[in-house]
This record gives structure tokens, C-alpha cells and sequence, in this order.
């Protein structure tokens, strides 16, 4: 039984005895032992590359690309206005119908005239007496017996006898309601036997061809957009349409802080309505970018986004970008070298400055 405790007192004897009296020896024994891993050492960069780890990148060139505003907005009529009575009267024409095209000058409400040709043939009757008295002033001044204020007096009453034809007559006038522009119908015309007072509506005209398209844009995106600049729209339904900037709102909405902004797009069939839902895309000046697959993209210690590229052939470097455009295919970054390696596998395992080991991919994005 006592026989264990004396063997294991020799062997920690033996032990204390070959790392304090032979300890170069032993470890002369341990090298030797381990000759295949010093000569793997002794390999220049054997134990670099198995510390190195292994991504994959793309080798990306910037190329120019199309740039544009997308915009949500609207279409909206060219014109609209609700032709309204000048003079009180009665409806005295049939009604047209609502989704009529009309012409501009083109007829809509007929008001009855009452007395009002009477008060024109009246007006009339005045003038004419106002000028054989103007006549027959001015024949006696001129032979010395009428003087310059009766002449003064008749002139006057000619003047007034005048004034009350053009009243009379623009009386007359008003009692045709007629359409300021071609277009359609957007309400029925007011019926027959109505009573129009002044200001009431007759009919309400609104048109179409060219429609236009109004959209809001932010104020750190109004710079890039000018007069002109061609614009593709989608609306609701699916139907693409193409137009042309034909305003740029000067100052911002107070609520929002955006901008209006208006294209003019031709619609002769009138197929486009008023008031539908259309995403609006304005073309931009193009700018130069690298197109990249979205997985690729990474933030670093300060949040900033960016990439991880090789530089160097074998070191990573984080490269801060700014996102030009999100597409089903990737997006459009600025912000790099016209020539990149862009990490796109592994990236997020690597830190600046680290070496690693690359596998290049022809495309990614």
C-alpha cells in the first residue's frame, strides 16, 4: 500500500530534476521531436497565411449611370374653371350634359333678357339726341351764338349717352355663357328654368390634353432638377406616360418644406383622368458610381456606411460610400476610387488593416 505514494515521489524527483539540471537538454529532446513544425516555420509566410482569413471580392469599376428624383404625386387638369353667372337672370337653353367635349366660344347657358333690350334701344334713343345737341352746339359757338360751357354741357351728355349704350350692351352680352376654352364638361349645364344669380355656377369646363403632372420634392433634391429636364411617370393603373419639367415651385410648403414641381404631359386621347396616383421620375444630371450587390455594404465602429475593400492586394480598408440608387439589382454608390476590390463575402469577419487571403469573382452586382 505504500508502494504508489513512494513511485509517484520519484517521478516529481525526476521531473523537478530534468527542468531545473538538464533543462537545455530536454528542450534540445523537445525540438527535435518537433522537427516537421519548425521546418513549416522556417517557410516564409506558412504561418501568416494560415492565420489570414479567406473573403471574396469583386473588382469593380465606376461607370456613369442615369440619375433621377422620384417623386409620388398626382395628375391634376391643365385648366379648370367653373363658369359662373354675371347678371341675374333665368336659364333659358337646355342643359348639356356632363362628359361633353365643348369648344372654346361654345355655347353652355342662355339666360333670359328681360328688359334689357328695352333699356338698350332706350340708351340708344339717348345717344342719338345727345348727339344732334353736341352737333347743333357746336355749329352755334362757331357763329358766335352759343358759348363754351353749353358746347362743354352737350359733350358731357354725348359722353354719358355713350356710357349707357356700352352698359346696356355688355348687359346683353353677359346672357351668353360661353366656354373660355376647349375641354370637357365636368358638370352637367345649369337647367332650363334655373335662376342664376350672379357668381352662380353655369357649368364647370375642365381640360385635359396636355394633363399635368404635379409632385413634391424635397428641398435637398430641388437643386438637381431644372426646367425642361425630361420626367417618366407610372400611374396606378400601370401606364407609363413622358413629359417635360414645366415648373419648379420658388418657395417651400411650410408644413412640408418641399417643393412643387410640374410636368406637362400630352394626352390627346384624354385616357389620363385628373387626380390619379403617379410616381414621377426626373431625369438628373448622370454622375459617376460603382454598381454593387446590397449585401455587400457594411457600417464601421461609428456607424458610418461604407465598404470593405482590399487595397494592397492582401489589406483591408473600410471606405466610407453615399447610396445613389436602391434597385432590384443592387445600388449605385459614389465615394470610391474609379477601380475598387470590394469585399463581397466575409466582410463583416475583418477589421481595417487585417491581412487576408482573396478569392476574385468576375460579377456580384
Amino acid at each position: 500500500m505504500r508502494l504508489l505514494p513512494l513511485l509517484t515521489a520519484v517521478m516529481v524527483t525526476a521531473a523537478l530534476y530534468l527542468l531545473v539540471m538538464e533543462r537545455e537538454a530536454l528542450l534540445a529532446f523537445a525540438n527535435g521531436d518537433a522537427g516537421s513544425a519548425a521546418e513549416a516555420a522556417a517557410e516564409p509566410g506558412a504561418e501568416d497565411e494560415v492565420q489570414r482569413v479567406r473573403v471574396v471580392a469583386l473588382r469593380s469599376s465606376a461607370r456613369e449611370v442615369d440619375t433621377g428624383v422620384l417623386l409620388r404625386g398626382r395628375t391634376e387638369a391643365a385648366r379648370q374653371v367653373d363658369v359662373r353667372a354675371e347678371v341675374s337672370s333665368t336659364v333659358i337653353s337646355e342643359p348639356l350634359r356632363k362628359g361633353r367635349f365643348v369648344e372654346t366660344g361654345e355655347l353652355l347657358c342662355r339666360l333670359d333678357p328681360g328688359t334689357r333690350r328695352a333699356a338698350l334701344t332706350e340708351a340708344e334713343a339717348r345717344l342719338a339726341e345727345a348727339l344732334v345737341n353736341y352737333r347743333a352746339a357746336s355749329g352755334l359757338k362757331d357763329q358766335g351764338f352759343a358759348s363754351e360751357t353749353r358746347v362743354a354741357s352737350a359733350k358731357a351728355a354725348l359722353q354719358s349717352a355713350e356710357a349707357a349704350v356700352d352698359r346696356a350692351q355688355t348687359e346683353i352680352d353677359r346672357l351668353e355663357i360661353r366656354a373660355p376654352f376647349g375641354g370637357l364638361l365636368e358638370t352637367d349645364t345649369a337647367e332650363n328654368g334655373t335662376l342664376l344669380q350672379p357668381g352662380a355656377v353655369c357649368a364647370t369646363v375642365i381640360q385635359l390634353d396636355p394633363i399635368r403632372l404635379v409632385g413634391f420634392v424635397p428641398e435637398v433634391d430641388v437643386s438637381r432638377i431644372a426646367l425642361g429636364a425630361p420626367a417618366d411617370a407610372q400611374l396606378a393603373d400601370g401606364a407609363r406616360v413622358r413629359g417635360a419639367v414645366t415648373f419648379i415651385s420658388r418657395s417651400a410648403d411650410p408644413q412640408t418644406r418641399t417643393f412643387r414641381v410640374d410636368v406637362e404631359v400630352a394626352n390627346p386621347e384624354l385616357t389620363i383622368r385628373a387626380g390619379q396616383t403617379a410616381e414621377i421620375l426626373i431625369s438628373a444630371d448622370g454622375e459617376t458610381a460603382h454598381a454593387l450587390p446590397a449585401s455587400a455594404l457594411t457600417l464601421d465602429d461609428t456607424g458610418r456606411i461604407g465598404i470593405r475593400a482590399v487595397v494592397d492586394g492582401d489589406t483591408v480598408r473600410f471606405m466610407p460610400v453615399e447610396i445613389l440608387r436602391d434597385t432590384r439589382d443592387g445600388v449605385y454608390v459614389t465615394g470610391l476610387p474609379a477601380e475598387v476590390d470590394v469585399i463581397v463575402t466575409g466582410q463583416e469577419y475583418v477589421t481595417d488593416g487585417r491581412k487576408v487571403a482573396v478569392t476574385y469573382r468576375e460579377d456580384g452586382a
